[in-house]
Order: structure tokens, then sequence, then C-alpha cells
């Protein structure tokens, strides 16, 4: 149901932007919607940062998967159970750059003789090439936002149409971030497991960025747009100057307020993770709960009665009865 909804709202998307545009609306979705929805992700983005970082943490609750330091003889897995600043900075790099957990991850299922484990990498292959991908198709579309155009966002968009098939030539990005994209949708749908789990917030934006996708390469290989009124619009846009040429085509607009989208929904649904992989106590804390004693700063403050304490009171007490004391 939450899958039939989700495509559902995308559809409906794509079909208000594309009555919006014929009924000369393209001023609401080229220059009013974009703006908005920047305005909302900025202030959803940092919202949602501060408060995860008011949230207290009174314990070091790392995730670790292997040895912890502990005796010089025993060997400490530094990168799964680090200790030390730089071992955490190193392991959320790997986990970052190559979803190092998820490359780790195996999968079940169950034989007369019992649940048998074997290796499970398509998941990581497919995350990994969506993430990528998707990274560098956006770093890649900052040569619509600049002029003149950064020499590494040409030299990025070179190395990404190396291939140099039709005219104009393919990017890959843009193909395997649709294909990344279809393969984790056709995964939540025919994984029983997998779906049982799923609900709208999971599908919705990956039909969201699959027709992100699409309406891009419809654009850049069927569907012809007027690059040069497209840049003079996208550089009003990053001006503040917005204006909106003429003739465009509807499928621009369409591409647009699916981003717009994208950008307004990003901060309130999961894909918030791109934030919180970095505020999450169980990365990036390192586990040296043995070596540091950690207080909670809002504790109140006790006084304690220490043994010295204990025996300056008690000490004839305690040697009329027999006890030993440390001081005569």
């Amino acid at each position: 149901m939450g899958m039939i909804f989700s495509l559902i709202a995308v559809i409906v998307l794509v079909a208000v932007a594309f009555v919006g545009t014929q009924l000369h609306l393209s001023g609401l979705f080229g220059v009013a919607i974009p703006y908005l929805a920047f305005l909302v992700f900025i202030a959803g983005f940092v919202r949602k940062v501060i408060k995860w970082g008011q949230s207290p943490v009174p314990f070091h609750i790392p995730t670790t998967c292997g040895q912890q330091k502990s005796l010089p003889w025993i060997k400490q897995s530094k990168l799964d159970n680090p200790s030390t600043t730089l071992q955490v900075i190193g392991r959320m790099a790997l986990e970052v750059l190559l979803f190092r957990s998820l490359f780790r991850n195996i999968k079940t299922h169950r034989t007369d003789g019992g649940p048998v484990y074997g290796s499970n990498k398509w998941l990581w292959l497919g995350g990994l090439a969506f993430h990528v991908t998707f990274f560098v198709v956006f770093i890649r579309h900052l040569r619509f936002f600049t002029e003149p155009v950064p020499a590494w966002v040409n030299m990025l968009d070179a190395v990404d149409g190396f291939v140099q098939v039709g005219v104009p030539h393919m990017l890959i990005t843009g193909v395997v971030l649709l294909a990344a994209a279809t393969y984790l949708l056709l995964r939540r749908i025919f994984n029983s497991q997998v779906q049982y789990i799923s609900l709208a917030a999971d599908y919705f934006p990956l039909f969201l960025i699959i027709g992100i996708a699409l309406t891009g390469i419809l654009m850049r290989y069927f569907i012809k747009v007027d690059i040069v009124k497209v840049k003079e619009l996208t550089m009003g846009l990053a001006t503040f100057k917005a204006t909106v040429p003429d003739g465009i085509g509807s499928i621009f607009f369409i591409h647009l307020f699916l981003i717009s989208v994208l950008f307004a929904y990003f901060p309130f649904s999961k894909l918030m993770h791109l934030a919180g992989v970095f505020m999450s106590p169980t990365r990036n804390l390192a586990n040296n709960s043995r070596a540091v004693r950690h207080i909670n700063p809002w504790n109140p403050k006790v006084h304690l009665h220490t043994y010295e304490e204990y025996e300056d009171e008690f000490r004839e007490v305690m040697k009329s009865e027999g006890i030993p004391v440390e001081k005569e």
C-alpha cells in the first residue's frame, strides 16, 4: 500500500508541474518554489542537527565488533573497537566513503539443518553506486550555477563521459544512478522480508529520485531543451536575480519541481542519515570507558563520604573493637 501511495504521489507531482507550466505558471515553478524549497531545506536541516546535538549522551555507547583495547599482549581491533579519536576518524571515513559495515553484511536463510549464513554484497554495491553517483551528479550540476565554470567541474564532466557514446555524449553517472535507484526499489518490492518493514517513507524518496533521474536523461538525450536559457534561469537563481526565459519546455520544470520537492522533503525524512551518521554516538565515540571515567556534567554534585573521613569519624570505636585502621 505504501508503494502504491508513493508512486501515485510522484505521478501527481509530475502532473502538477506539467499542468502548471501549461497554465503559464513557470515563474512559480521556476523561481518561487525552488527558493522556498531551499529555505525549507536549510532551516529543517539546521534544526534537526541542533536537536540531535542537544540530545544528552550519558555514556560511551559505540557499536563494537572486535576486541577492545585491553592488556598489552591482546591485539586490539582498532577500527571495529576504536579507543582514540584518530581511530574513530578512520572508522568513520571507511563507513562514510566505502560503507564498510554494509560490505560485511550477510544473508541468512533457513534449511533443514538450521540457519545458513552467506555473503550478501549486492546491497552494498547498489547502495555505494547510488550514493557515489548521486554525489557526482550533484557536483556536476554546479556548471549550471557558476560562470566561469570551475576547471575541476569540467574535468569531472569529462571523466564522467569518457566513453564518448552518442551526441551529446553519455554520462555514466546518470545511467548508474537510475539503475542503482531502480535496484533498491525492486529489492524493497520483491524481497518479502524488506517489503514487510517498508513504509511509504521508504518508497517515496526512491520514486522521487527515479523521476528526477528519468527526466534528466530525457532532457539530455531525447526531449531537447534550450540549454542556454536553462543556464540563464539557474544563474539568475544563484545570483538572486531570477528571471524565467520563454521556451525552456515543460520537461525542465517537471525536473526542477521534483528536485525542489526532494530538497523540501529531505530534512523530514530518512534521507537525513546524511548528517545523522556523523551525529550518531554509536559511531562517533571512542570505546575508552575502561581508561577514562565519564562523569555526566548535568549530575548534581554529591559529597562522597570517603574512607579516610569514615575512619576519622569512627577510629576510636574501630580500634576498641579490634578493627585495623590505617592511621593510629
